[in-house]
């Protein structure tokens, strides 16, 4: 095969190629169009069989006429064909979205130490060169703020703006100019303290340091059609129905998606004694659960704090049939089943998988 002539080799690529067109085409080729390009075919591999060099060359003459003829090409085939492949990754990957995977975007930090939110510090030196900007963006996801007040100003209102739930901003309208923050809004109050009101100098910082984007992970939208939720999985669901949530979030935009820790399958009896967890009145067994137990390594445990369920150690509760119970891993800073009820069995997505972005401590299968 490879010492074969190169004659040879070039009529098997040209049979080959007419036998694909003829494969693609063939629903709409005539009895007699196919078997006139078979033909056409048969005879081009009889030459090369023979070793005949100057018949191999007619007969791929003939072919390309033969195919020509009966599938002439198309106007701006190398458009169709770079749209088409285009247009059938789109469909995959939508499919893949739909049914298999679907990136999440971790925007708070009730799953911490298990998965970051947005975090933001505030400094006092200005952001380092721009080579270590680039590496500290790639590799710990982390973007330098430094947006300095271009006079004497006062701010005047603050809005939020988000691109493809990804990417958020914060604007920054003063009576004298306007800036815009690539932050969340609660980031720029609470971290950074700007407010409405406050009156920064010219050359004053307005907002200096970074911010640490929330975890990228990737959610597992099939395993539940083959095994059911289980107690410590991390799973993500849908607000839709939950009415202590949803009286909270603009119509505008729908539900949202949470991600917590399933701690409690129906008729489940829970109670929590800080820090920890009982089932049906023992410890929980399950090791991830057993980890925020531990109150160790960046955990502190379960609390009482929520307002609704499980509010002392004396409280305890029965999870309702086709409902879930979810806790934060972050239990002190974490609005879960404790302030907004249940879960509802239709509302679940699937279980977090991988952790994708950034490439820190957390990157890899999450617990």
């Amino acid at each position: 095969m490879f010492f074969q002539p190169r004659y040879v080799k070039e009529a098997r690529t040209y049979c080959d190629a007419a036998r694909r067109i003829q494969r693609y085409k063939f629903d709409l080729l005539t009895d007699d169009q196919n078997a006139a390009i078979d033909k056409a075919i048969a005879e081009l591999a009889a030459a090369a069989k023979a070793r005949n060099p100057g018949a191999v060359h007619e007969r791929i003459q003939d072919l390309e006429k033969t195919v020509g003829r009966i599938v002439p090409p198309t106007k701006h085939a190398g458009w169709r064909e770079n749209c088409e492949v285009i247009l059938v990754a789109i469909v995959i990957a939508a499919g893949v979205r739909a049914y298999l995977l679907e990136p999440f975007k971790i925007p708070t930090g009730s799953m911490q130490p298990t998965l970051n939110g947005i975090i933001a510090r505030r400094t006092e030196a200005p952001p380092p060169n721009p080579l270590v900007r680039a590496f500290d963006f790639v590799v710990r996801g982390r973007t330098f703020l430094n947006v300095v007040a271009k006079q004497d100003e006062v701010v005047v209102s603050m809005s939020e703006r988000s691109y493809l739930n990804y990417f958020t901003f914060t604007d920054i309208i003063c009576d004298r100019g306007r800036y815009s923050v690539f932050a969340p809004i609660i980031q720029v109050r609470e971290s950074f303290g700007v407010a409405p009101g406050r009156l920064y100098k010219a050359g004053e910082p307005i907002v200096r340091g970074y911010v640490d984007n929330g975890d990228f992970v990737l959610v597992n939208k099939l395993a539940y059609n083959f095994v059911p939720p289980a107690r410590g999985d991390v799973f993500v669901f849908k607000t839709t129905g939950i009415t202590r949530i949803e009286e909270g979030l603009n119509p505008a935009f729908g539900s949202q998606h949470y991600i917590k820790r399933l701690v409690g399958l129906p008729g489940d009896n829970l109670r929590i004694d800080p820090p920890n967890l009982y089932v049906d009145g023992k410890l929980a067994s399950e090791k991830v659960i057993q980890r925020v137990m531990a109150a160790t390594n960046g955990y502190r445990g379960y609390t009482n704090a929520g307002g609704l369920y499980l509010v002392d150690p004396q409280s305890d509760f029965t999870v309702p049939p086709e409902r879930y119970f979810a806790l934060g891993d972050n239990s002190n800073n974490s609005a879960d089943s404790r302030s907004w009820g249940f879960v509802p069995a239709d509302n679940v997505t699937g279980k977090g998988f991988v952790v994708f972005w950034p490439f820190s401590g957390r990157w890899g299968f999450i617990e």
